[in-house]
């Protein structure tokens, strides 16, 4: 395997809005796996403020249906539009809080009618939960969407109105009177009726994961802590809102204009996409160029730029995210979600978050009753001690590395007679990282990046698919999305004992950074996969949409990628293949629905093939000649593989080291000020001179935007433990593409979402538990 540059927490499974979304946070479907950074709010428009009128019907199945006689096109039917897509062109900001509001009511008509049926077997019950939220869902997921990938001031608009209310609807949804009685005696009786025989296993797992997620979400406390309950996620919600808003004002405000003469040592392809960048902020002078704080253009421009005071400009910036301004002090609402989160653990009979969000709980601890009457578990770890021993075992291992690695640039300056005034800074590392790499393995990314431009690796990507799992990709240029850069794929893949294929998924390919769109990358469905369709919908509704978004630099003739931005790539097709292949009878327990420390393990698994020679020899091609990368030039990339890799584990880990520290205060203080905190916690840790944590607490996403990867960010190392030891089964065969292996990895890691626990699933294709040494191997730690 060659060398792989790994994307530490950069992507994102966002699933806002689906029926799956009243599930609890620990779902990934709930928490929007998103680096969806939004901007302030604007004023609300007044064509907002008022619902539409709507009157809905439940029916018989347990979906209701709406009648209105609003010309609102997320209202109307689909049927006229291409495989039901979304009818994009008619889409407008001002539809969605009408639209929002209908199917809110639509939802809990649909709850009510569960809730209030005489029937008590499982279809009327459970089938019919599962089919429930079908409007809010189908609109939902479009306003989820559009609030990452198409995120105007107008949407940003309607996204601070919304957020409490979505909040409010949510919890509403666990507080049906009779509701939670019906789900409790589904629970109750799975054991006995899997055992007869009259629930199959996916039946028996619907049963005890929606039990899980009405427990999680308080519907056993009392009414007065359940009130406190729902104020607390409303207030949350409007919190996170403004703290992803306000990263990406800052993220769109900064620039640093700047002349071609002050890019000496940047490569081609950035100058080309920093003068790109000015002409798209509306520079006008000749020489204009931009840096912006998109991980695309100052990244590389911390690597390549031989001006330090710019280096330390940009990065500064960079690093300070969220705080760059006075309005908007991200610190502040930081220690504000921090002290609610700690409520919230607190209502549930947990002394803090981070045991909250990892532990094993004792139902009697949820129900305040003196007997334990079960236990589940939400995560694979079960226990903060669990995830703290994984990270204090990778991070004593990557300090050592790191260390070593700051004296072999030490002592590189040394050589050349250089000397950094104020010593060795952060600004530094990636830049003489570089030049290391340069003189020590003869190897220059930018040697690389001419054979790997978007067309190439985007057709890579395709074609390991294929191999992998017989998917066939059909581009469809009459089929218009919600931008012109996204390309509409039909996914079709052979049927079983028979010469023809068929649709499997619908795929939307956002490529590019642009205004308005969130940073990051990140996957996310428009339609999961089900086959608990309501009576008399149409077949398409069975059929996944998916969407991956990244962030890449569009360049001014070809889009060039530097190998780790191909690496993201095939990541979030990872998650894209997660949609697609998923095979389960119920959406709560499809596609990425899955347990959170388990979602990365399909994502981070596909990133291995795009380091297979045998991938890159017939796929790495010069975008201007057409030729094949040099066997030297693979040769010398695979000798650094290791290269800076205790810096990127130090930067990684330490984030989830602070994640799953600073949510293990049982107090914060009125005087708690979390800056402080990060500077003396990895100063306790011993961080590494010279790097500070990839995401600070201002710009911590993943920690600020949504409650998801609270005390959690640790999912990315621990799924490494799981992929890199999934990736270890095709090795073992003699061929990365062994078409045995292939099939049970799409079997038990890609189609069957939450249908099993996670350790079983892994254990089946795995034959044992998993085993440590395989990451720690493939990142030289030991």
């Amino acid at each position: 395997m060659l060398a792989r540059n790994w994307r530490w927490g950069t992507s994102l499974v966002f699933h806002l809005f689906t029926a799956r979304a009243f599930q609890p946070s620990s779902s990934i479907m709930a928490h929007r796996h998103i680096p969806a950074f939004f901007r302030a709010s604007k004023i609300f428009p007044s064509a907002l403020t008022t619902a539409m009128p709507v009157s809905t019907t439940s029916t018989t199945d347990g979906v209701s249906t709406i009648s209105t006689n609003s010309e609102n096109p997320l209202l109307k039917s689909w049927s006229d539009q291409p495989f039901n897509l979304p009818p994009f062109k008619s889409i407008e900001p001002s539809h969605f809080q009408p639209a929002l509001d209908a199917a809110m009511e639509a939802h809990l008509t649909d709850l009510e009618a569960i809730a209030s049926s005489s029937s008590n077997d499982f279809d009327s019950i459970l089938g019919a939960y599962d089919r429930a939220g079908s409007l809010y869902s189908k609109v939902g997921s479009v306003y989820g969407n559009y609030i990452s990938s198409l995120n105007t001031p107008d949407m940003q608009a309607v996204q601070t109105k919304m957020a409490p209310i979505l909040s409010r609807h949510r919890s509403k949804c666990y507080n049906i009177p009779g509701l939670f009685e019906k789900i409790e005696q589904m629970h109750d009786v799975k054991d006995d009726m899997l055992e007869k025989g009259e629930w199959n296993a996916e039946q028996a797992r619907l049963a005890e994961r929606v039990y899980i997620g009405f427990v999680r979400m308080g519907a056993n406390l009392d009414e007065e802590k359940k009130k406190e309950y729902a104020d607390i996620q409303a207030e949350l919600a409007t919190l996170q809102t403004n703290f992803m808003q306000n990263v990406l004002k800052d993220e769109e405000s900064w620039e640093m204009v700047i002349t071609s003469e002050d890019m000496e040592g940047c490569p081609n392809d950035l100058v080309s996409s920093a003068r790109q960048a000015a002409i798209d902020r509306n520079h006008d002078g000749p020489d204009d160029h931009v840096i912006t704080l998109g991980r695309s253009l100052v990244e590389p421009f911390l690597t390549y730029s031989s001006r330090r005071d710019l280096r330390k400009k940009a990065f500064d910036a960079w690093t300070s995210r969220g705080e760059l301004s006075e309005e908007r002090d991200n610190l502040s609402i930081a220690t504000k979600i921090l002290r609610l989160r700690k409520r919230q653990a607190n209502l549930m009979n947990k002394l803090t978050f981070a045991e909250y969000q990892t532990e094993v709980f004792f139902l009697d601890e949820c129900m305040n009753k003196s007997t334990s009457l079960a236990i589940f578990e939400d995560t694979m770890a079960g226990s903060p001690e669990n995830v703290m021993k994984l990270l204090t075992d990778v991070w004593a291992r990557a300090k050592d590395a790191a260390d070593r690695e700051r004296e072999m640039l030490e002592a590189f300056l040394t050589k050349k007679g250089e000397t950094l005034d104020g010593g060795f800074q952060p600004w530094d590392w990636r830049y003489y990282a570089e030049q290391v790499r340069q003189a020590s393995y003869n190897f220059d990314e930018s040697e690389l990046k001419p054979y790997l431009s978007l067309n190439a690796v985007t057709n890579a990507v395709f074609d390991v698919s294929n191999k992998l799992y017989g998917l066939k990709y059909v581009k469809r240029d009459d089929v218009e999305a919600y931008h012109p850069d996204v390309n509409v794929y039909e996914v079709r893949r052979n049927k079983a004992d028979a010469d023809e294929d068929e649709l499997v998924a619908l795929f939307l390919h956002d490529n590019y950074a642009r205004p308005h769109k969130s940073s990051g990358a990140w996957m996310s469905e428009y339609r999961s996969q089900k086959k608990n369709l309501a009576q008399g919908a149409d077949d398409i509704e069975a059929i996944p949409i998916v969407s991956n978004n990244n962030n890449f630099a569009k360049g001014s003739g070809s889009t060039l990628l530097s190998f780790d931005d191909g690496v993201t790539l095939f990541h979030e097709m990872g998650h894209g293949h997660h949609g697609m292949l998923s095979d389960a009878t119920f959406r709560t327990l499809a596609s990425t629905s899955v347990l959170r420390d388990f979602v990365e393990l399909p994502s981070q698994l596909m990133e291995h093939w795009l380091s297979e020679p045998v991938v890159l020899k017939e796929h790495a091609k010069h975008y201007q000649t057409g030729e094949p990368v040099p066997d030297d030039l693979l040769q010398r990339l695979k000798a650094a593989q290791l290269f800076n890799e205790g810096f990127a584990t130090v930067e990684y880990t330490a984030c989830a080291l602070f994640d799953m520290a600073v949510h293990s205060l049982s107090e914060y203080d009125d005087d708690f000020d979390i800056s402080k905190f990060e500077k003396e916690y990895l100063e306790e840790q011993g961080m590494p001179q010279g790097i500070v944590m990839r995401h600070r607490p201002a710009h911590f996403a993943h920690l600020f935007a949504s409650s998801g990867y609270a005390a959690g960010y640790y999912v990315y190392q621990w799924a490494q433990v799981l992929d890199n030891d999934v990736y270890a089964a095709f090795e073992e065969t003699g061929d990365v593409f062994d078409p045995e292996t292939a099939e049970r990895c799409r079997r038990l890691i890609y189609a069957s979402g939450n249908t099993a626990p996670p350790q079983e699933l892994f254990k089946s294709f795995r034959g044992r538990d998993p085993d440590i040494s395989f990451l720690l191997k493939n990142r030289g730690l030991v």
